[in-house]
């Protein structure tokens, strides 16, 4: 697992490639918004930051608490995605993603795991976390949701609840193009953060 010295030396060759970038070229490409010559907009599940250009320093008005490195390393990251980003319409499962075998238990771990027994006996937490978060509804499973965790990479979560035969089964899966744009790592990790996110709504509902 990452120590927080590998993110912040993440964080700063991930400056060091994007200031030689305009913050014009990264609205374009990101889909994010310019909100002032050297700021962009960028919404990430339920906060919104302000992100400075060229520095890349992350503010949310709305939260005093600092925002988590991980989350900072992984937006800079999309950022860095090579242009055009585009969204295919192919789904498909993480083990699918070129380069992904090696990171498949910890993907596993962050993200489907706590899924499944967070919510496998629960599917109307599940509905009512996501449509919390801003998912929308799909046919899948007893419980299936699609969100844009950034304006160009979707995700789907698919519920299947347990029974006294069968224990709760869940999948995760992405856009075909989601390997052009982020890293299997950064994918699993994004993984996790969506589905934690999910598990804090649901306590607050609870």
């Amino acid at each position: 697992m990452p120590r927080i010295d590998d993110y912040i030396a993440a964080k700063r060759l991930a400056v060091e490639t994007l200031k030689n970038v305009t913050i014009d070229q990264l609205a374009e490409t990101s889909g994010f918004s310019c909100v002032a010559p050297d700021v962009l907009l960028v919404p990430f599940l339920t906060r919104s930051y302000e992100v400075r250009y060229p520095d890349f320093q992350f503010l949310d008005k709305a939260n005093p608490q600092p925002v988590p490195i991980q989350e900072e390393v992984l937006i800079l990251h999309y950022l860095m995605g090579k242009p055009p980003l585009f969204v295919s319409g192919k789904w498909v499962a993480y083990r699918e993603i070129p380069g992904a075998t090696f990171y498949y238990s910890a993907f596993l771990k962050r993200a489907v795991d706590p899924l499944k027994h967070t919510f496998g006996s629960n599917a109307d937490l599940l509905i009512r976390a996501s449509e919390r978060l801003g998912a929308q509804r799909i046919e899948a499973g007893d419980a299936g949701f699609q969100y844009l965790v950034f304006p160009k990479v979707p995700m789907q979560w698919v519920l299947y609840l347990g029974d006294a035969e069968f224990p709760a089964e869940a999948g995760i899966l992405f856009d075909q193009s989601i390997g052009s744009i982020l890293s299997p790592e950064d994918i699993a990790w994004m993984a996790g953060m969506v589905v934690y996110r999910l598990m804090a709504i649901a306590r607050s509902l609870t």
